[in-house]
């Protein structure tokens, strides 16, 4: 969604932590600096989570100008205390900038990122 930020949920089955299902929501707010989901499509996604018995595993959003570190705003934002808060940084096409976080109760705590190509 480059220069608005994008963002989006990786559902997976409840208390597994185990990312499965690829969800990309639209950023109501069409902002390069700002993200928000549309209240309707996140009812409805949250209420499809729900009946399959998943959760938001990962809730990700890209920032466009500045590095992949949760912005005050989002950390008010954040409400899923199981959730691993992805950012991916697109100010610089020329570097890969992919982090990690958990966010609870306004705490900020960087993880580490391990990429696989398959759950055994």
């Amino acid at each position: 969604d480059h220069p608005d930020e994008a963002c989006g949920v990786i559902a997976g089955p409840l208390g597994s932590d185990r990312p499965v299902r690829y969800v990309a929501m639209v950023n109501a707010e069409r902002s390069p600096t700002f993200y928000r989901f549309d209240s309707h499509e996140q009812l409805k996604v949250w209420r499809e989570m729900d009946d399959r018995d998943e959760e938001p595993v990962v809730i990700y959003h890209s920032h466009t100008a500045t590095e992949a570190y949760p912005s005050r705003t989002d950390i008010s934002y954040a409400q899923e205390p199981g959730a691993h808060y992805v950012l991916v940084s697109t100010r610089d096409p020329e570097e890969f900038e992919f982090r990690s976080y958990r966010i609870i109760d306004g705490e900020v705590t960087e993880e580490e990122v391990t990429i696989v190509d398959s759950y055994a």
